[in-house]
């Protein structure tokens, strides 16, 4: 006797089963609901404290300081090399005293000259060479604008 059980306790019909589904299908993809708490905050925001370390600064200005502490030790060690020689020969006389302290900036001078050579004999060595494969008739034109600007004649040429 179906008519004894309660409503939740009898089988649903096909029609009743179908539609209870789509009821929890429905709420399943429904969209999400959303709570906002417009009540008054009681934070209350303390002031900025000094940190330990080094301060906050911005990502150039970490980068600038880094470089100037690592300059910083390149000349406490170039000055304490020259302060070492030039204290060894204290002892000599004063023309001896100029080359053995011009000696180094020399030194530095002659390599970046050396340096700047090789990179232009590089450049020099291997000329670029351009090849180019046509089938049928070609024509080339070739425009050349020059221009002399400035008080020591510099001269500009352009293809066009």
């Amino acid at each position: 006797m179906d008519h004894d059980r309660t409503a939740a306790e009898r089988p649903l019909n096909d029609v009743e089963a179908k539609a209870r589904a789509r009821q929890l299908i429905e709420e399943a993809y429904a969209p999400p609901t959303s709570y906002r708490d417009d009540s008054p905050s009681y934070h209350v925001p303390a002031p900025p404290v000094a940190q330990p370390g080094r301060p906050p600064m911005s990502q150039k200005a970490t980068d600038a300081s880094a470089l100037m502490l690592t300059g910083s030790v390149a000349a406490l060690s170039l000055s304490g090399g020259t302060s070492l020689v030039l204290y060894m020969l204290g002892q000599v006389d004063p023309v001896t005293l100029a080359i053995g302290a011009s000696a180094p900036v020399a030194l530095f001078l002659a390599a970046g000259s050396l340096l700047r050579s090789a990179g232009r004999a590089k450049a020099d060595a291997a000329p670029i060479t351009h090849t180019h494969h046509y089938t049928g008739p070609v024509t080339n034109h070739t425009q050349v604008h020059t221009s002399t600007k400035g008080m020591f004649g510099r001269t500009h040429n352009h293809n066009g």
